[in-house]
């Protein structure tokens, strides 16, 4: 690749001595990388940890393949997982992802909450939070709503209410250029200041929504001071309540520039992109009492309630703690603890459970892949050639007839969804937009 002269000459007087090997090491492929989803069942062996990460591993997994379909793997570049790994939210936290699109930091720290606590998931573009949103139902987390908002209105919403904010903020991208050459093409000289006043203007934003003795995780894929050590130096500046945690070092993570708690990830020391990461702590001492919010309530007719109540009684082993209520025909189970979101842009209301249709209710693919086949009175397993069918949209004849009725369908021991069963027959619920065409 060709590097802008100003970019060179930047990092040769940031980097001294160690500029060539930095400048060398951009010329090499990018290091892919994946994360195993500690909500599913691993039923196969995944060699090439990465050190000291719970569910990281070097390689690249087929988008077609079961793995990646059931939602078991979810790829992500090394330098990005350590944020998750940072932020390591402890179970029952409120959690903000506040630039969340694709969705890889969100399904990290979900793996963390193990279906509990609150996560929103944010992104301000209308397409990247359609994404983000596919990303969370493929994960299988049921404790997660994804919005698609500015800080501000998020944060009229949520003033003083999260114990954790993760803000991957939007930047100069300098840590990508050997993923994504356009990152190089729109680079130059005034873009890190530039990208700096957005990071500030969001940031303003974050502080108001972060509870007292919470934790804010800030971090970049650039290497830009002026978007990392920089912007924490005005935070600090900025908010006398907030200070330092320090970053444990790992895996080639070095010291921030004259700012040793921070962490930085160069790709010739670091097997992965680049990426900085901040760990703040608001030392305002902790409420003695939760807010009060004033949650939704379920908004279920008695039918609705009989229906949702029967199919729940005759297919599920677990009971879904939450809050019920239709949106339409959609039934959807929010999480505990939410405030009202009336007023704000919603891409995923929480896991969307089904349909209410005349005399009957209709399960959703999204309850499907959220469940373990454990949680499940009936399910079927399909093989390897049976799946590659039923995701490209066919239906299937089973081997053996069962009764009737709605089942959960497995592939490496992992939820694709209900489908219905009629003699023989498997018919296909598989979703239209997802559907694998082509050789797997």
């Amino acid at each position: 690749m060709t590097l802008p002269k100003d970019f060179i000459g930047k990092y040769q007087a940031i980097l001294g001595d160690n500029s060539d090997d930095f400048l060398a090491s951009l010329q090499h492929e990018a290091v892919p990388a994946f994360r195993l989803n500690p909500l599913k069942k691993v039923q196969q062996s995944f060699p090439d940890a990465i050190p000291h990460t719970p569910w990281g591993h070097y390689g690249k997994i087929s988008g077609k393949s079961i793995a990646h379909v059931t939602g078991l793997v979810y790829s992500q570049e090394p330098a990005a997982q350590m944020v998750g790994q940072v932020a390591a939210p402890t179970k029952g936290m409120k959690v903000l992802d506040l630039a969340a699109a694709p969705g890889g930091k969100t399904t990290h720290l979900l793996s963390y909450l193990d279906n509990t606590g609150l996560l929103i998931s944010n992104d301000i573009s209308k397409k990247r939070s359609k994404i983000l949103a596919e990303n969370v139902e493929r994960f299988g987390a049921r404790n997660v709503v994804v919005t698609n908002e500015t800080p501000q209105r998020l944060a009229k919403v949520f003033q003083d209410y999260f114990d954790l904010i993760v803000l991957d903020a939007p930047c100069s991208g300098e840590g990508m250029f050997r993923k994504d050459a356009d990152a190089i093409q729109y680079w130059h000289q005034d873009y890190p200041a530039q990208c700096a006043d957005l990071q500030k203007e969001i940031l303003r934003e974050a502080i108001t929504m972060l509870a007292p003795a919470g934790r804010l995780i800030y971090s970049t894929c650039t290497w830009a001071p002026e978007e990392n050590e920089d912007i924490i130096s005005w935070l600090l500046e900025q908010y006398a309540d907030l200070s330092l945690l320090p970053v444990e070092k790992m895996n080639g993570m070095v010291d921030g520039i004259d700012m040793p708690e921070t962490a930085r990830m160069y790709p010739h020391r670091f097997k992965g992109e680049g990426q900085f990461i901040a760990h703040l702590h608001d030392r305002r001492p902790a409420l003695k009492k939760p807010l009060k919010v004033k949650s939704p309530r379920s908004n279920l007719t008695q039918e609705q309630k009989r229906l949702w109540q029967e199919f729940a009684n005759r297919l599920l082993n677990i009971e879904l703690t939450g809050i019920l209520q239709t949106f339409g025909d959609e039934l959807y189970c929010l999480p505990k603890g939410l405030p009202d979101l009336s007023g704000l842009k919603i891409a995923r209301n929480g896991l969307h459970l089904g349909t209410f249709k005349k005399k009957r209710f209709e399960p959703s693919f999204a309850l499907g892949v959220a469940l373990t086949s454990d949680q499940v009175t009936q399910t079927v397993s399909l093989d390897d050639q049976q799946f590659r069918t039923y995701v490209s949209g066919n239906t299937l004849t089973l081997d053996t007839p069962v009764t009737n009725g709605w089942y959960q369908i497995l592939a490496g021991g992992n939820g694709l969804g209900f489908a219905k069963v009629v003699g023989s027959t498997l018919k296909n619920s598989y979703p239209k937009g997802l559907r694998v065409q082509g050789r797997m």
